[in-house]
């Protein structure tokens, strides 16, 4: 018995040390770069049915750590992302009437329904993550179990128009979206081997989309896209770092739906 009961704690032991989630934060020079290991069953992409701010939903779902994720209009606080959770989708953009009944939008939706999405994948009882467009689909078997569009894909390509973040015309640029041509602050998730990595850029080192490619390509990312930034920007990282954009209007910008790590 005595023997069966080590056993038993042994198991226990070695379980919790695989499915532990380690999160490592470091901050320099305005920057905040966020290490996921065995993250995968910890993640999860939450959508608020009100807009709140990114403390808001940290101290509502007690979570370690909450990021800013998908795009939203500020005018309806309606998605403009699809959200994911628990292999169910919670946001659909085309319930958003002002998305679809825009007339400049609408021309363009399978531009903006195709941007990047960063998914937890579960196949045969393993998880593993995607950064792909949201219409590629999944292995046979194998199940969404949590996800959220952003975009654009930053690295290995920076997909700026393809998903309709930027328009041109004989070669000039005639419409750029989400500031993705200028220094603002970033959310940026990618992969690295089996970790999932989060920048937050903040206002103190605002990056364009072109910086934020070679920096991630200098940090040997494997992948990289972006989720809503400027004034959104935001991380709640246990009670030790509350970051917002210094942009808004100091108490941070309400939001529909949110990276968190349980």
């Amino acid at each position: 018995m005595k023997k069966f009961l080590i056993l038993l704690i042994s198991v226990f032991m070695f379980q919790s040390a695989v499915f532990a989630c380690n999160i490592d934060v470091k901050y320099n020079d305005g920057i905040y770069h966020i290490v996921l290991k065995n993250a995968s069953r910890h993640i999860k992409f939450v959508v608020s049915e009100d807009l709140i701010t990114n403390k808001e939903a940290h101290n509502a779902t007690k979570a370690r750590l909450t990021v800013n994720a998908g795009f939203f209009d500020p005018n309806n606080g309606k998605t403009i992302s699809y959200i994911v959770s628990n292999r169910e989708t919670s946001a659909d953009p085309m319930f958003n009437e002002s998305l679809i009944s825009n007339p400049v939008l609408s021309k363009n939706m399978d531009k903006i329904l195709n941007r990047t999405e960063f998914r937890v994948v579960e196949c045969s009882g393993k998880r593993h993550y995607e950064i792909v467009p949201h219409r590629a689909p999944v292995d046979f078997g194998c199940d969404i179990i949590t996800s959220a569009q952003g975009g654009p894909l930053v690295y290995p390509k920076l997909r700026l128009e393809e998903e309709f973040f930027v328009v041109k015309q004989d070669g000039e640029i005639v419409r750029e979206s989400c500031s993705v041509l200028h220094k603002v602050a970033r959310t940026i998730i990618g992969l690295k081997g089996d970790d999932v990595h989060i920048l937050v850029i903040t206002d103190e080192h605002p990056m364009d989309m072109y910086e934020v490619h070679d920096y991630v390509k200098s940090l040997g990312w494997d992948r990289a896209m972006a989720f809503d930034g400027g004034s959104s920007t935001s991380m709640n990282y246990l009670n030790k770092y509350n970051v917002i954009s210094t942009k808004g209007d100091g108490g941070g910008r309400s939001l529909k739906s949110f990276l968190i790590v349980k």
